[in-house]
């Protein structure tokens, strides 16, 4: 019953509202229930309207949402602007963290479960140092030292995203693995040769990198195509946009004896193949076959340029 007044003692209140005293109180004292008036003896006196109030905090709470976001919903029309949509997505967003971050932990504890004995410290060394869910911020840095110097941020970030592979949601052991080799990999001490530059990015001044690797973006997205299809290499829109690249960047001809020049260059540079097999690993597999990478499609393009270059010599 409601007294005379109608209005709630802080005690009818917390019985109807189904919480403590205490509750009430904490809630009051933070200024998201306030009390209509006070008794003569300084008691707490609430209206009905308290407990829709109240039991939306307590739904809101339920959600786990923290209390500064009560208190900003509570405030925006009782939680029917967008503060709620705000707080929920927000919300949303670090579960989505959380459970990602646990997915990873349960794959990297069946990848140590499920390897030799032999191999576990190693496999939990390698785990060990990576994040979960892990960070892809180490691989950015191993390309922006690697890539030549000069080039605009939007050209680095167009690499960047063909480069650096986005760790799976659902990761499976072999996927863990592979991404803590990677990351071991790429952030492992430097003796001053373990990332040579390529040729092409010692060119003299005329050297203009984001036209090669804009180029090199597109002739490797046109390989790609070949290789899902199971293409041998071969000459084609693919090669001449691949050799077209190079040519532009350094203001050269594509001429046969260009080709063949290439062709020796390219054959000579430093080579990363672990870090694009770990790549292909990584991603995993599509319909039954490995994605391609940018080194996978970049050897596909090499050896059509080889193969041309050599029919034209014979």
């Amino acid at each position: 019953m409601t007294a005379s007044d109608g209005l709630w003692s802080i005690g009818e209140l917390a019985e109807r509202g189904g919480v403590t005293v205490k509750t009430v109180r904490f809630y009051s004292d933070r200024g998201l229930l306030p009390e209509r008036v006070r008794s003569a003896g300084g008691h707490r006196r609430y209206g009905p309207d308290a407990l829709d109030r109240l039991r939306l905090i307590r739904s809101l709470r339920a959600l786990d949402l923290p209390v500064p976001e009560v208190r900003r919903i509570v405030d925006d029309e009782a939680g029917a602007g967008g503060a709620l949509e705000d707080a929920v997505a927000g919300q949303l967003r670090q579960l989505g963290d959380r459970m990602a971050a646990l997915r990873w932990r349960e794959a990297g504890l069946r990848l140590v479960q499920e390897c030799p004995p032999q191999e576990r410290a190693d496999r939990l060394r390698l785990i060990g140092a990576v994040t979960a869910p892990p960070s892809t911020a180490p691989l950015a840095r191993f390309w922006r030292a690697w890539l030549p110097p000069r080039m605009s941020g939007r050209a680095v970030a167009a690499f960047l995203e063909q480069a650096v592979p986005a760790p799976p949601d659902d990761p499976t052991p072999a996927q863990v693995l592979a991404f803590a080799r990677l990351h071991a990999l790429v952030t492992r001490p430097c003796d001053g040769s373990a990332r040579p530059r390529p040729a092409a990015h010692r060119s003299g001044p005329g050297f203009r990198p984001e036209v090669l690797y804009d180029g090199l973006g597109e002739a490797y997205e046109l390989a790609a195509a070949r290789l899902r299809r199971d293409r041998a290499p071969h000459p084609g829109e693919a090669l001449d946009c691949f050799v077209a690249a190079y040519a532009a960047s350094g203001g050269a001809r594509d001429t046969p004896d260009f080709r063949r020049q290439l062709a020796a260059h390219l054959a000579a540079d430093p080579r990363l193949d672990p870090y694009w097999a770990l790549t292909a690993e990584v991603l995993g597999p599509r319909d039954g076959r490995p994605v391609p990478t940018p080194g996978t499609t970049h050897d596909w393009l090499l050896a059509a340029l080889t193969d041309e270059v050599a029919a034209r010599a014979a």
